[in-house]
């Protein structure tokens, strides 16, 4: 097994607006799409579809979601063994994605609240397997903190995606991860620091790398990335498309990156790889929909 990603599935509900409704006020959308996504689940989808072997460790509820989410993952190839069934409601996602493809999105987490360190120990012989760990942080911190204990302990890298941003997230617990790959947004709230520039960018990276994360790489959309660590600062340039839907656009990003990480070794490359990965992905509708199959993307 190549990627163990252990983390959140949601179902997204993608209404597609002209413009946010103001308080009160109902709008007509002219157009609205269903599909599986949460950010564990579409960086899991990404790197299977172009050729990983993933193995997904989460948890979905006792509802009309469940099946679907789990039909879903073995459809595009991800190893389901340890896709818990709860007694709860599943993780659903509300987006709305502007005119101009902005999105905005409103998480319940759901089953994903319940995905605890003692489902890591029940799935080690298979995590332990892995070449890579990669998590999110829809699911409980002690969870994240666990994970990446256990990918120390058994010497696999292990790549976090802060995101949504926690505020009561710990920096030094996660200082032993490989690769911390958040947005400017979550950058923001981690460290404090404006990210309006590139410079603050790379300014606000040091100050984690500072505090003892190894490689800190920052996801800035149209602007591309910036991947800072003790060493080097360097900018991975954004390729320029015509974007329909930037939903989930992060999450490709991160899940050709493992892709290509776990294949190659290669870290530029594999940022070069994710940066036209994610711009194809929002010339796309919709979340895991727009993600290329390895046959696609050879053509790009």
């Amino acid at each position: 097994m190549d990627i163990a990603v252990i983390g959140s599935n949601m179902v997204d509900l993608i209404s597609y607006v002209e413009r946010m409704p103001e308080q009160g006020e109902t709008l007509a959308a002219p157009d609205f799409q269903m599909g599986c996504g949460g950010k564990g689940a579409n960086q899991a989808v990404a790197a299977s579809r172009l050729g990983s072997e993933v193995f997904m460790l989460t948890r979905v509820g006792n509802d009309i979601f469940a099946k679907n989410t789990i039909d879903n993952f073995a459809q595009n190839g991800i190893d389901t063994r340890f896709v818990l069934e709860t007694e709860s409601t599943s993780g659903v996602a509300p987006i709305f994605v502007d005119k101009e493809s902005n999105n905005s999105i409103i998480i319940v987490l759901g089953a994903n609240e319940k995905l605890s360190p003692a489902d890591i120990d029940a799935a080690a012989d298979e995590i332990a397997a892995c070449k890579l760990i990669v998590l999110q942080l829809e699911v409980p911190l002690e969870t994240v903190y666990a994970a990446i204990e256990f990918g120390n302990a058994h010497d696999i890298p292990v790549l976090l995606n802060p995101a949504p941003a926690h505020p009561d997230l710990d920096i030094e617990k996660v200082t032993s991860c490989t690769y911390f790959m958040p947005n400017e947004t979550e950058l923001a709230i981690l460290t404090g620091k404006p990210v309006e520039t590139i410079e603050q960018i790379k300014e606000a990276a040091q100050v984690l790398v500072d505090k003892g994360v190894k490689d800190v790489i920052v996801t800035i959309g149209s602007r591309g990335a910036v991947w800072v660590n003790a060493e080097f600062v360097r900018e991975i340039p954004a390729v320029k498309v015509d974007a329909k839907d930037s939903t989930g656009a992060g999450d490709a990003f991160i899940g050709c990156f493992s892709h290509y990480l776990v294949d190659s070794g290669n870290v530029e490359q594999a940022l070069a790889m994710a940066s036209t990965y994610a711009a194809d992905s929002v010339t796309k509708l919709g979340t895991q929909s727009s993600y290329a199959t390895a046959e696609e993307f050879a053509k790009i």
